[in-house]
């Protein structure tokens, strides 16, 4: 009876020893699985707003604009490298297309220089690097919350950008946009398992707009001596769903 009592008390401690093997097993295993380089696929909306710093004919400003957000969308794959602990590094690589306008009327100051109530309308489609940080303030699995910032750079598509000008007296307005853009980009993503949603804010660090030109030839006097200059930043509002792998 003696030795019945040592063997089941040896099986108890055997199966014990292997269950706790198998839980650091485990363990180990969803912790090794946390620290691995990710891929990741999103797309989803942007909100852009062309915040204008000056807008003029020669030394005249024209005055009372109001700048109009229009929906554009964007489609994103990235790679997400674990750093250490909750700290992650993203590098992105978008295609985006963006939209927003100027509007401004032709009251009061706006009189003498413009020929009727007028707008910009733009859309810019471009390839963006965003290269992020990030923190996950919470990583509980299956839920997960982290906060990023980080610089973007955006190369414009040309034959896929265009701005088109109405109610100005000067005829067949081109703007030259420039190629390459930069912003700084801050944001909030959540996650539920593989699926996650992505926040973000970002704002314009320089002047889109290289030149603007005009047909002085068609352009009647005294509308053709000067020149329009235009100083703006595209601010972007974006929302996105996506898949980590």
């Amino acid at each position: 009876m003696k030795k019945l009592y040592l063997y089941i008390l040896s099986m108890l401690v055997f199966a014990c020893n292997t269950k706790i093997h198998a839980q650091n097993v485990m363990l180990q295993e969803i912790k090794t699985d946390k620290q691995k380089v990710s891929i990741g696929i999103k797309g989803g909306f942007n909100s852009t707003m062309m915040f204008t710093d000056k807008l003029s004919y020669g030394e005249q400003d024209i005055t009372d604009l109001q700048n109009n957000y229009k929906v554009g969308y964007v489609a994103t794959m990235f790679v997400r490298i674990p750093v250490k602990k909750q700290h992650f590094l993203q590098p992105e690589v978008s295609y985006a297309i963006s939209q927003g306008s100027i509007s401004m009327s032709n009251l009061r100051e706006n009189a003498t220089i413009l020929e009727s109530n007028a707008l910009i309308r733009t859309k810019i489609s471009s390839l963006e690097v965003p290269l992020l940080y990030g923190y996950k303030f919470i990583d509980s699995y299956p839920y997960g919350m982290s906060f990023f910032l980080g610089p973007k750079m955006a190369w414009t598509i040309k034959r896929q950008s265009y701005s088109e000008y109405s109610g100005f007296y000067q005829r067949n307005i081109t703007e030259n946009i420039r190629p390459l853009n930069y912003s700084a980009v801050l944001g909030i993503g959540v996650n539920i398992s593989n699926v996650f949603f992505d926040f973000r804010y970002e704002i314009g660090c320089n002047n889109i707009t290289k030149s603007v030109s005009y047909d002085k030839e068609l352009t009647v006097e005294p509308y053709n001596e000067k020149e329009i200059i235009l100083k703006r930043r595209k601010n972007i509002l974006s929302f996105s769903v996506g898949a980590i792998f």
